[in-house]
């Protein structure tokens, strides 16, 4: 998540903060709701317009947007890691593997005790590809992370495709009865895993991890097998931009003012042309995961490369305001924010806490959004005032290192 040396790209880490408070705006339908409601504001039941203009919303400025530039972020890390170890004498790329070992047992732990959308797990299997690949070029990279990407989503399209299909038919009347019961069984099986998603997030914790065991207990595995075509495209881009300098505002400022203007607005225009198509069906359900898994992969990408440029080009003033230094602080501390996050919004959503799982629609969720954003803006700052690394960074570290890491500024 952060590069774990003492000197910095105070860009990269304003970046980072962003992308980590970003994320949030998405993952909050998957830790307030069953998991139908990521796809649609009028799942698990009908949502008020004030829920369809706040997934709208969603959809248009965050939705696979924050994916993409976190893992492009995550990309950029491991490689500046390997980097500066590898100047300072040291094997880079088998420490960093040390640390890919860590994260995937922590990733699989905060599946195992907290959320089944953990992502650690997935960028640390891809990081292990991505290792063996730090000495490659800019170029070389950039050729593989689109190949592969453009290859994935293709799959991707070609097998979401007949049911989004089948479920137009039906929308529209022109299904015949075989397809009109296809399609009735497949919902069916998804309206029960959300009733079973409802009842085992509220059930007591010691249940809830039972339940999540008994329905996947190797879910890691399955997201890594969904995902890892577009992730390792986005670690492999990460890297290269890491090595041509893009991070560090070394590209001439004409490029950053193209890429930021010119990949925000296409990926916006497709973007916004699929939330027109999409608002007044209702979000269908099979359209929206063709859409967010990989019909839009190309305008998320040119999206976040487009966010990243522009918060890079307003960095230099950006970070000498409190703001941008909050900012900056939360991506320091990612990795804690991050899970930080997942242990506040349980607490608030399952049934070991609060319970609040399943009773706020998307417009709602917005204010639990910015709630946990205040707070990481807010706790971020103040906690590196006193320590060098968030204490997740840290603990993370010292596994890596296998010895007790300084932590507090003055030792």
């Amino acid at each position: 998540m952060t590069a774990l040396d003492h000197r910095r790209l105070p860009a990269l880490d304003l970046v980072r903060g962003v992308a980590v408070l970003g994320i949030l705006a998405v993952n909050i339908a998957g830790f307030a709701a069953p998991e139908s409601a990521a796809f649609s504001p009028n799942l698990p039941r009908s949502g008020s317009p004030a829920d369809n203009w706040a997934f709208a919303f969603t959809l248009v400025f965050f939705e696979g947007k924050m994916r993409a530039l976190f893992s492009i972020l995550f990309g950029a890390s491991l490689m500046l890691f390997i980097q500066r170890r590898e100047e300072s004498g040291r094997d880079g790329a088998s420490l960093q593997q040390r640390r890919l070992f860590w994260l995937a047992l922590i990733g699989w732990l905060h599946f195992v005790l907290f959320w089944d959308g953990d992502i650690l797990f997935v960028y640390a299997a891809v990081g292990f590809a991505a290792v063996a690949m730090w000495r490659t070029p800019p170029a070389p990279l950039w050729l593989m992370a689109i190949a592969l990407f453009s290859a994935w989503q293709i799959w991707g399209v070609a097998n979401w495709t007949p049911s989004a299909v089948l479920e137009a038919q039906v929308i529209s009347g022109e299904a015949s009865p075989a397809q009109q019961q296809t399609y009735a069984e497949q919902i069916k099986v998804l309206r029960a895993d959300d009733a079973a998603d409802l009842r085992g997030t509220l059930s007591p914790w010691s249940q809830e991890i039972a339940a999540r065991q008994a329905k996947d207990p190797v879910a890691p595995l399955g997201m890594l097998a969904y995902n890892w075509g577009e992730t390792l495209s986005y670690v492999m881009i990460g890297m290269a931009l890491l090595q041509g300098g893009f991070f560090a505002g070394a590209w001439p400022r004409r490029r950053y003012v193209v890429l930021a203007l010119g990949g925000t607005g296409l990926g916006l225009a497709a973007t916004l042309a699929f939330t027109v198509w999409a608002f007044p069906r209702g979000f269908p359900e099979f359209a929206m995961h063709l859409a967010t898994g990989y019909l839009l992969a190309f305008p998320h990408l040119l999206i976040a490369l487009g966010y990243a440029a522009a918060l890079i080009l307003a960095a230099p003033r950006l970070l000498e305001t409190r703001l941008g230094q909050r900012f900056a602080a939360a991506g320091r501390m990612a990795f804690s924010n991050y899970l930080g996050t997942t242990v506040l919004m349980c607490a608030l959503f399952n049934g070991w806490g609060l319970g609040l799982f399943g009773q706020y629609g998307p417009a709602q969720r917005w204010l639990f959004v910015l709630g946990a954003w205040a707070i990481m803006l807010i706790w971020s700052p103040l906690w590196l005032r006193s320590f060098r690394q968030g204490p997740l960074e840290w603990l993370w570290r010292s596994l890596a290192e296998w010895r007790k890491m300084p932590l507090l500024r003055r030792s």
